[in-house]
């Protein structure tokens, strides 16, 4: 009887299982040469800059060239280790590269440029300073009054989604003209936030001739400037914003109220409920979710506020009406001060980060424990 050669591969074996042990040594070998000489092009292009420019290189050109070949390193690298797994992660290679050249690169190098001593308008260039933007940051009055602004700007969002929901539930009835206001109350947000503060607080809210300066002296304000004093300033700047905005959070409460289930309010109603129990028992839990989410993706939008400041008050007075993007912006325009306010942004990012990481998990705790 002949003997029968046996398979060397276990029945179960899964496509990594039948790559040769040489074909994925070879394969990480490559990969990991592709990485050492990447890192190494980054070191000889950080230390040794003139000498790369005589070589007749521009600025970053060799990192660029090391990062492509590193990048096809790669996916042959995972072809040669996984098989068909690596062939499918080929897909998700271009969209990996993309995330690490746009947005972990230049985050990294913001983190760099905040420890540097960069004015645009010095002749010294380029300096570095360890921490001392740092201390800077912490000791900045101005800065602090931003963070400040951005507290209140973030709390008038609650009266924003007060608003809308009001709104929405106006819109949601069995009113006449119902389409005709919805498109109404829908044109601020598709106007730019820049083309509202021209409107309305460049013109409308002019204090010599606007017409709602006009209005104001006949109802007995003598001097009717809204962007004058700080207060009625923060308060002018945050009702531009709230205009531009609510309808935002509007519609997407006007589409929970739409798919809310109709049997439930009516059932809510032959029970004897009044109309404010029906809202307060029944219309407002079952339209939390969607209520977290509005309020949620507008406070995002609130943490960037930037351009109706700008535009209107450019911080003034006094940085009175500054959020921390317009305060950014301006010692970055006026100053030329890159390696300061890259410090700023970069604050500014971990803040919000852990901001949001937070808000997010007490959103989810909050939703869960009412429903």
């Amino acid at each position: 009887m002949a003997d029968q050669t046996t398979n060397a591969w276990p029945a179960n074996a899964g496509p990594a299982d039948l790559i040769s042990p040489a074909r994925k040594r070879a394969g990480f070998a490559l990969m990991a040469a592709a990485t050492l000489g990447l890192l190494a092009v980054i070191a000889f292009e950080i230390l040794y800059k003139n000498e790369i420019t005589t070589l007749g290189f521009e600025t970053w050109r060799p990192i660029v060239y090391a990062y492509v070949l590193w990048g096809v390193a790669l996916g042959i690298g995972q072809v040669l280790t996984r098989g068909e797994d690596g062939q499918r992660a080929l897909f998700l290679l271009p969209a990996l590269l993309f995330t690490i050249a746009m947005v972990i690169f230049p985050t990294l190098f913001g983190f760099y440029i905040a420890q540097t001593d960069w004015n645009l308008s010095s002749f010294s260039g380029r300096k570095f300073n360890g921490l001392d933007n740092f201390w800077q940051m912490l000791a900045d009055p101005y800065y602090r009054n931003a963070l400040f602004n951005m507290v209140l700007y973030v709390l008038a969002v609650l009266v924003e989604y007060v608003i809308a929901f009001g709104l929405a539930l106006l819109l949601n009835a069995q009113i006449r003209a119902r389409k005709f206001f919805r498109v109404v109350f829908l044109m601020p947000l598709m106007l730019s936030p820049v083309a509202v503060s021209w409107m309305i607080g460049k013109s409308l809210m002019e204090y010599r001739f606007g017409p709602a300066a006009t209005l104001a002296r006949h109802l007995g304000w003598e001097n009717p400037a809204f962007f004058s004093n700080p207060i009625t300033a923060r308060i002018s700047i945050m009702v531009l914003d709230a205009w531009t905005f609510i309808p935002f959070m509007m519609i997407m409460l006007l589409a929970g109220l739409q798919a809310m289930s109709r049997d439930v309010l009516e059932a809510a109603r032959v029970d004897g409920a009044t109309p404010w129990q029906t809202f307060w028992q029944v219309t407002f839990p079952l339209m939390l979710p969607v209520s977290v989410t509005a309020v949620i993706l507008r406070i995002i939008f609130k943490l960037k506020l930037a351009d109706i400041i700008i535009t209107v008050t450019s911080g003034g007075p006094g940085g009175a009406t500054d959020s921390v993007s317009s305060f950014i912006y301006r010692e970055y325009r006026d100053r030329s001060n890159v390696g300061y306010g890259t410090m700023l942004a970069m604050a500014y990012l971990v803040i919000i980060v852990v901001f949001v990481t937070w808000l997010l998990k007490f959103a989810n705790r909050f939703v869960r424990n009412v429903n």
